[in-house]
């Protein structure tokens, strides 16, 4: 008898555990490959979550885009199927677009004027993303993006002979390609493997790391040395999911999002510089060097996105100037020969 307690007590503790682990279960979805740098630091936050909360809170996640593009993502997050994810800059356009004013290409020189600059705005977008249905949890880089080709690329006029991927429909993608007069393909970003194999498409855009993270390095020959951007990122979930949890598994979801995205551009910084040491081990030929780029067309390009970009209120116009104002103020301090993001 005092085993057959025994045994019902162990038993009754385990179902205890089990139905207290699966009292909040956030489903989370990502583009992140399973392996990456990426997705090992969510799955870092996802143990210290489910420690911290003592198996109450705990994430299910959705890793190599399984769950489709970061639109189809939202979708699923609106329709309740799926409650958060990591998103980039596209996916964070559809949230709260004023949040890419820090990707507007060649608008920053180094990461001090980006650092300082989300530090600022971070409150503003935290409540952007909260009044339009979506609790930024943490934010995040992919990092400087440049093109990836299967062909030799030293000057602009040259991509315009390109079939260049564009993540179909981002509309910061669209100005840019329209203030550089380029004439892209679009295409959702689950289908650019098998584009660059079948000849659809011969170049496309992204970060060392993610080029390697998703094997579309393997389909390309030469990498432009000069990036276009600082691509973003947010941990992201929606307000209705986050509204369900208790205000303790609030607090907590909210500090270990924040400590995530630290991590994940802290980490993300270092392996992108990596990264370009591989493709080169790989045998990537860089082309496009920065001494053969006229910096003013570079900056006529920048300005004609900006002026396309705050037009249509995709960026307010107001955000986009302040944004300008504190760049200079902030220059005015900065010593002579900060590392510009256009010579990495």
């Amino acid at each position: 008898m005092k085993k057959l307690l025994a045994t019902l007590l162990c038993a009754f503790t385990l179902l205890s555990a089990n139905l207290s682990a699966a009292e909040y279960t956030l489903k989370f979805a990502t583009l992140a490959p399973a392996g990456s740098t990426w997705m090992n630091l969510l799955e870092d936050w996802g143990k210290t979550v489910k420690e911290r909360s003592q198996g109450r809170l705990a994430f299910k996640f959705y890793p190599g885009g399984v769950q489709g593009d970061e639109p189809d993502v939202l979708k699923k997050m609106r329709f309740g199927s799926l409650h958060g994810g990591a998103f980039t800059g596209y996916g964070i356009g559809q949230m709260y677009s004023p949040a890419r004013v820090l990707e507007v290409p060649f608008l920053f020189d180094n990461y001090a004027e980006i650092d300082q600059l989300r530090a600022q705005f971070m409150p503003e977008f935290e409540a952007g993303f909260q009044k339009n249905g979506y609790r930024l949890l943490g934010w995040m880089e992919v990092g400087f993006v440049y093109f990836f080709s299967q062909h030799p690329i030293n000057t602009f006029d040259d991509l315009k002979q390109r079939r260049i991927w564009l993540w179909q429909g981002d509309a910061l993608g669209e100005a840019m390609f329209r203030a550089s007069h380029l004439m892209p393909v679009p295409l959702s970003i689950t289908d650019v493997f098998t584009s660059l194999s079948t000849g659809l498409i011969d170049t496309v855009y992204c970060t060392p790391l993610a080029s390697i993270a998703l094997q579309w390095f393997t389909k390309t020959q030469y990498v432009t040395s000069v990036p276009m951007t600082n691509g973003i990122g947010g941990l992201v979930v929606s307000n209705k999911f986050f509204d369900s949890l208790p205000p303790d598994l609030q607090t907590l979801l909210l500090e270990t999002g924040h400590e995530t995205g630290e991590r994940l551009i802290a980490a993300t910084r270092i392996d992108n510089a990596k990264s370009l040491e591989v493709l080169k081990k790989e045998g990537l030929k860089f082309v496009m060097q920065p001494e053969h780029v006229e910096r003013q067309e570079l900056l006529r390009m920048r300005d004609d996105a900006a002026a396309e970009l705050t037009a249509s209120g995709y960026i307010p116009k107001e955000l986009y100037e302040r944004t300008w104002s504190q760049l200079k103020a902030l220059r005015a301090t900065q010593k002579p020969g900060a590392a510009p993001v256009l010579n990495p």
